[in-house]
């Protein structure tokens, strides 16, 4: 898989900014299929400048809304993987912007 199949997007909240400021870990939307290796591989494409000491990945399920009275709906799951970077390191999320 290319790069950018692997990694969806980054997950912007304000718990993953705390991460990224303080613990120097970054978050993602990763596909469904990737392990920690191609993780791995796929951030250190993307940002050529950074070292990626750690992965760790979580499968998210999926969950159930209702919205009126018979009618339900469906979230589906996604996979997220935080990503720790070496000291120094940092990754530009809305460059450009």
């Amino acid at each position: 898989m290319h790069w950018r199949e692997i990694i969806r997007r980054p997950v912007v909240t304000e718990k993953s900014n705390f991460m990224a400021d303080e613990l120097n870990q970054y978050t993602f939307v990763v596909d469904s299929r990737a392990n920690k290796v191609q993780i791995k591989q796929a951030v250190e494409l993307a940002w050529p400048d950074v070292t990626v000491e750690k992965v760790r990945v979580s499968n998210m399920p999926a969950k159930r809304a209702r919205r009126w009275r018979s009618m339900t709906t469906r979230k589906v799951g996604w996979k997220k993987a935080i990503v720790t970077l070496a000291w120094g390191d940092s990754i530009d999320l809305f460059e450009g912007v």
